[in-house]
């Protein structure tokens, strides 16, 4: 059942952004419609969370870092997929993102922040790479990849 919600719920966003640009609007626009203090996203926040603890979000672990894939991109996801990690004050491998990326930070201690973002919405353009940080405690991260494309780069690559 909470599985099915939060593919119900994760699937409502991804229709509702389908055919976006990913930029800076698209975060405004992600801000507006499904606010981080909203009911949808307080919805989602709160599925991440049961889905951790009971185990069917983010059960794969790989250098302190737990993940997992759980929506495959395709139609009924706007050919987004739909990935879960959770992190606490470490960096992840550098990657690159040949369609961009939509981040959704869910704190899970008060200070804890995902590049440098608290609670909320971040957009990153096609193109761009980064090594994903979490810093000031643990956070899960809900991403939403455009065709499922990410590439694992080595360092500055």
């Amino acid at each position: 059942m909470s599985l099915e919600s939060f593919e119900r719920v994760v699937t409502s966003v991804a229709e509702h952004i389908a055919g976006s640009v990913l930029d800076g609007s698209l975060k405004h626009k992600l801000d507006a419609e499904f606010p981080s203090d909203g009911d949808t996203f307080g919805s989602l926040a709160s599925l991440c969370e049961q889905g951790v603890r009971e185990g069917w979000l983010a059960n794969r672990e790989h250098g302190g870092i737990k993940f997992g894939r759980v929506i495959k991109p395709g139609p009924v996801t706007a050919g987004f997929s739909v990935d879960v990690v959770v992190m606490d004050d470490i960096v992840g491998p550098h990657h690159r993102h040949p369609n961009g990326e939509i981040d959704m930070i869910i704190p899970q201690d008060p200070e804890a922040e995902f590049d440098g973002h608290g609670r909320g919405w971040v957009v990153y353009e096609p193109g761009s790479a980064h090594f994903p940080t979490v810093t000031g405690g643990r956070a899960i991260v809900l991403y939403l990849l455009p065709d499922g494309a990410i590439e694992f780069t080595p360092p500055g690559g």
